[in-house]
């Protein structure tokens, strides 16, 4: 479980990050609300261990230490932080990413290996930037999985890339369904799609409040 309690972000001249609590349960996908995409990429760096927040407690497991939460997540897909470059070939941006895994967890063989046993040998000429949304999300969820060691999976604003739910709602639901791993997301989107029943939080908000608006959310799609 991914435990986050009042994190708070400092910014230059106002808060970066509102007091913020929420609960992400184990092997589940839990949708953050953020205002602007500030706030949503300063949460996802904080609940991914990529940058210390300014008060708050945050916890994966039992575990509070920063470099254990970093050790096991995966920040995907942030904005002006660690998006693919749109100039990348796929087989250019596949070969980057396995080689920052650390090399005890690194799949074995060269980009066009990795690329041939996830099916996706036909991306491997093709340029980042022509990728549709769901095929982009799905290879950086994917690259994200090749680390044995991640658990978690953090995603920014992956909405940004397409309103509609169906460009990537079903990318993030897959990462959790995996019959032989257990993994734990949490998407920072700007708006919950009305048909999500499922756990929802919201930037700036506490655990009382978090809970009612799930409960909220799921009565008004039953309605």
């Amino acid at each position: 479980m991914l435990s986050a309690e009042s994190l708070f972000m400092k910014g230059r001249h106002s808060a970066l990050l509102p007091p913020t609590t929420l609960e992400a349960d184990t092997g589940g996908l839990l949708l953050v609300s953020g205002d602007d995409q500030s706030t949503r990429t300063a949460l996802a760096l904080v609940l991914a261990g990529r940058m210390r927040p300014t008060a708050g407690n945050l916890a994966w497991g039992h575990n509070a230490r920063l470099e254990h939460l970093r050790r096991h997540a995966a920040l995907i897909d942030s904005p002006e932080v660690n998006e693919p470059e749109r100039h990348f070939r796929v087989r250019d941006l596949v070969a980057e990413d396995l080689a920052l895994i650390p090399r005890r967890n690194r799949p074995r063989g060269k980009a066009a290996d990795w690329l041939s046993d996830e099916g996706l040998s036909d991306l491997s000429p093709r340029w980042v930037e022509e990728l549709a949304p769901d095929i982009r999300l799905d290879l950086l969820t994917r690259l994200a999985l090749a680390d044995v060691d991640v658990e978690l999976l953090v995603f920014d604003s992956p909405d940004r890339h397409g309103a509609d739910p169906e460009a990537w709602l079903p990318v993030l639901t897959g990462s959790v369904s995996s019959p032989t791993r257990l993994v734990t997301a949490v998407a920072v989107v700007a708006q919950i799609p009305p048909d999500w029943t499922g756990p929802t939080a919201a930037a700036g908000a506490s655990a009382d409040t978090n809970a009612a608006s799930s409960t909220t959310t799921a009565e008004e799609v039953s309605a």
